[in-house]
């Protein structure tokens, strides 16, 4: 590198120390101008901009680092994610050893489940629109700082913070002005196979989670070594990005010679009716749980049949929406926000009446629309508004969207004909033979069930529905059973067997004691990560929350995983417990053993005591004895479980979810 460049790197490293030194520091904002002024002179010296890709394009992303950088490094991530958060320190590392060579673009990929994570994003960005990428990453770094209280009141004062027009901002934010881009962005992360968050494609070779700085810096030296080898300069991102240098876990694997394995249609799955809108009685004998989006023209399409159904089978049939808006339709939220308005003030004569009109008029959705459809709906413009603002209905909508992740309800409409699948706008012919069939079920199943009435019926038919998923064709490797819904009869009380000795956060003698049963291999166990962080913040004293192990047995290295964990309470208590759990779902796919040693010693684990434990299985009858607990408990056990003062429910449902079981088990009477 000449001398100039060379200046420039310090430059820029150093401009990257008071930028992202926002999120873990005390430091000031950085100063937008020397941000902009060091790229600008990186990108004279260096040539020409990169020609963008068209599998992961940069676009008008914000980006930090020379545009004409060898090598870009687009970042998927969310403003509530800790694992984001952690990753952070990693990027200053990055980009202080390798300077101009390397751009970071930074694109939205909001989880569900991280309700405050949509509006900061929104403020990112907006902050973005009125000052550029020297902005949006001061802004960015303070979400990160201020991580644990994204609500209005603190994205106000950081844009202030940051010097936005504030006029500008609450309109923005008031009209969800950038949601649309936010939109395309996850829709492209859902696109390219970025799965979680953070989430990273180094010219196009993927990089899953926070990984520390040598997992980066292997695939960073490959990908720069090939890069240095492409003319014209100008054309490597693109050229690399549809030709990546081979990663870990490429983001587009071969397809497998066999069809994978899908969901078994003729299996019955627990699908829960909740507080949804419903259309027809509670005494039917059919209930179809449908999972739809206001702007999909597929959805429309099905409308005119399951007005046909209801006609042909009248108080035989009800229907239940869930609200599936799909991330690349950006009007699909805020029209299902609307519906669920119109349901909170009108009951389901109201949702329905709203349903028909966002249909009517699919294609005119923008916010004045759905504002005319509220006056024509005579509802209350007043609490409308304040909705709309807030975004009361959102964790409603989200806890209808994780349901149908957990019952892999992918793609709309998705329906559950009394818990039997059928995908697709499907012809009514279709529809009535699978009524036909279990509607005979049903009345069977209520004369082989005594005290089963109509009014029951659906509940006790849940009661006994699977809550895995069978898989039927595919290989056998692809057949392992995945979580479904949770439980829907959250009032029984069991009992779980106590271990004394447990892993655990929060005063012993609390009101409420969470018992946790997990497995460090299972995809949906990962995303509780969040809300378990969100309940020890706020419930640090009425709450103890217990870990209990419960490898599943498809998953080869859970046990192994599980004994590790244990040996890191054993040498450490619960703080080194809790440190190595975090570090094991940060790093899902990499557990094995060799994996499982590298992270013991980087947190100073006694190395031969921690290798004895693992060879000698010390631990594994420990957590055996959770799991002989958790399936002696009576409960339908798959991964994540919970048990709240006995009450049970599985799945990774949002924090809103947790938060009102946890108030509904304080306000109760204390036991005796």
């Amino acid at each position: 590198m000449s001398k100039g460049a060379s200046a420039i790197s310090i430059i820029m490293a150093l401009v990257l120390g008071f930028v992202v030194g926002n999120i873990t520091g005390s430091k000031a904002p950085a100063e937008p101008g020397g941000e902009v002024a060091a790229e600008a002179t990186a990108n004279n010296a260096n040539g020409p901009n990169m020609v963008d890709a068209e599998r992961i394009p940069v676009g008008n992303s914000p980006s930090l680092g020379p545009a004409n950088a060898l090598v870009t490094i687009v970042e998927f991530s969310d403003f509530q994610c800790p694992f984001c958060t952690r990753v952070e320190d990693t990027l200053h590392q990055i980009r202080q050893q390798y300077g101009n060579d390397v751009r970071i673009v930074w694109k939205n990929a909001p989880l569900p489940f991280h309700n405050n994570a949509v509006p900061a994003a929104e403020a990112a960005m907006e902050a973005f629109a009125q000052g550029g990428n020297a902005k949006f990453w001061q802004m960015h770094g303070l979400l990160y700082q201020n991580q644990q209280n994204l609500d209005t009141a603190t994205l106000e004062r950081l844009a202030q913070q940051v010097g936005l027009n504030m006029a500008r901002f609450r309109t923005a934010m008031t009209n969800h002005t950038h949601v649309a881009s936010i939109d395309r962005d996850k829709a492209l992360a859902q696109a390219v196979g970025a799965q979680g968050t953070p989430n990273f494609f180094i010219n196009g070779t993927q990089v899953t989670g926070a990984q520390p700085f040598d997992r980066f810096k292997t695939v960073i030296d490959q990908v720069l070594a090939r890069a240095r080898t492409i003319q014209p300069r100008n054309r490597v991102y693109a050229n690399m990005v549809a030709d990546p240098v081979p990663g870990e876990a490429p983001a587009q694997p071969q397809q497998p010679q066999q069809r994978p394995a899908e969901p078994d249609p003729a299996q019955v799955l627990r699908v829960p009716v909740g507080n949804s809108p419903v259309q027809g009685p509670n005494t039917a004998l059919v209930t179809v749980v449908v999972f739809s989006d206001f702007q999909c023209p597929f959805c429309s399409r099905v409308n005119p049949t399951m007005d046909a159904l209801r006609t042909r089978y009248g108080n035989d049939i009800r229907i239940v929406w869930k609200n599936e808006p799909l991330p690349f339709h950006d009007k699909a939220r805020p029209a299902a926000e609307l519906a669920m308005e119109a349901f909170a003030q009108r009951g389901n004569a109201g949702f329905w009446q709203m349903h028909g009109i966002l249909f009517q008029n699919q294609t005119a959705l923008d916010r004045p629309d759905l504002d005319r459809y509220a006056q024509q709906a005579n509802l209350n413009m007043a609490r409308y508004n304040a909705a709309m603002s807030a975004h009361t209905h959102i964790p409603a909508i989200d806890a209808d969207h994780n349901l149908a992740q957990q019952l892999e309800a992918n793609g709309t409409p998705h329906f559950f004909i009394n818990g039997r699948r059928l995908v697709g706008a499907q012809p009514e012919d279709a529809f009535v033979r699978l009524i036909d069939e279990v509607k005979t079920k049903a009345e069977e199943f209520m004369r082989s069930h005594p005290g089963t009435t109509r009014a029951n019926l659906y509940e006790r038919m849940m009661a006994e529905a699977d809550t895995t998923i069978r898989r039927t064709g595919g290989g056998a490797a692809a057949a392992a059973p995945t979580p479904a819904a949770p439980a829907e009869d959250e009032n029984r009380v069991y009992t779980v067997r106590d271990n004394p000795r447990a892993p655990s956060f929060g005063p012993a003698n609390a009101r409420v004691v969470i018992q946790h049963f997990s497995d460090y291999q299972c995809p949906f166990c990962s995303r509780v990560a969040s809300q378990i962080a969100q309940i020890r913040q706020r419930y640090p004293t009425q709450v103890r929350f217990v870990w209990r192990d419960y490898p599943l047995p498809f998953h080869n290295n859970a046990m192994l995983a599980a004994e590790a964990a244990q040996e890191a309470f054993a040498q450490r208590g619960n703080q080194g417990f809790w440190r190595f759990h975090d570090h094991l779902f940060e790093n899902q796919q990499h557990i094995e053993r060799a994996d499982l040693e590298r992270y013991a010693q980087e947190q100073g684990l006694d190395m031969a005591r921690f290798r004895a434990a693992l060879d000698g299985h010390t631990h594994q009858a420990r957590v055996r004895d959770d799991m002989a607990a958790a399936d002696a408990s009576g409960a339908q056990i798959g991964t994540p479980a919970f048990f709240i003062n006995g009450k049970f429910f599985a799945g990774a449902l949002p924090f809103e979810e947790f938060q009102r079981r946890i108030d509904a088990a304080l306000a109760a009477p204390a036991a005796r």
